[in-house]
């Protein structure tokens, strides 16, 4: 069978963010996404849901320990001992996202796409997730090192995974 233009762009499994948007929808339910290493995927992946608008109240990407710390409410004095990168950071992220949006679920994912020394010459993300002002699941993502586009892809992927079996 020869794939469609729109079937080799297709970034995410349609079927799985279509079983999200619904989800979502028949608990008129609402979720917001503060990012980092993933760089606006995730929010992406959202925008293209049907029916977004009705549970999507957007998101934030913040790549700094500033905005973090601005926007995010993370914990400074942790944050900067860590390079913005630890489990800790993405919860704070998840939950503090919840609050700015005004939202009863939020993601947060944060970490490397590319080696670099802080890493350890490693490439992982940490991601949480938030329901109801708490923490209903998070973990550690690692991986292989390959082109940072298709890791930034490859961690939203394993988000929204996380998430619709929470939902």
């Amino acid at each position: 069978m020869k794939k469609t233009t729109e079937d080799s762009h297709q970034l995410f499994d349609k079927k799985l963010l279509e079983s999200i948007g619904k989800k979502f929808l028949r608990r008129k339910e609402t979720v917001a996404v503060a990012e980092s290493v993933t760089a606006g995927l995730l929010q992406y992946g959202f925008s293209n849901i049907p029916d977004a608008a009705h549970f999507f109240h957007g998101g934030i990407t913040a790549y700094n320990i500033g905005q973090k710390y601005k926007h995010l409410k993370v914990e400074p004095l942790h944050a900067q001992s860590v390079n913005c990168v630890s489990q800790q950071v993405a919860e704070e992220m998840a939950l503090h996202v919840c609050e700015q949006f005004g939202s009863h679920w939020g993601l947060g994912i944060t970490g490397y796409a590319s080696p670099v020394p802080e890493s350890d010459d490693k490439v992982f993300a940490y991601y949480a997730v938030a329901a109801s002002n708490k923490i209903v699941a998070s973990g550690k993502i690692t991986a292989q090192k390959m082109d940072p586009p298709l890791l930034q892809l490859q961690y939203a992927r394993h988000v929204f995974t996380v998430l619709n079996k929470q939902l």
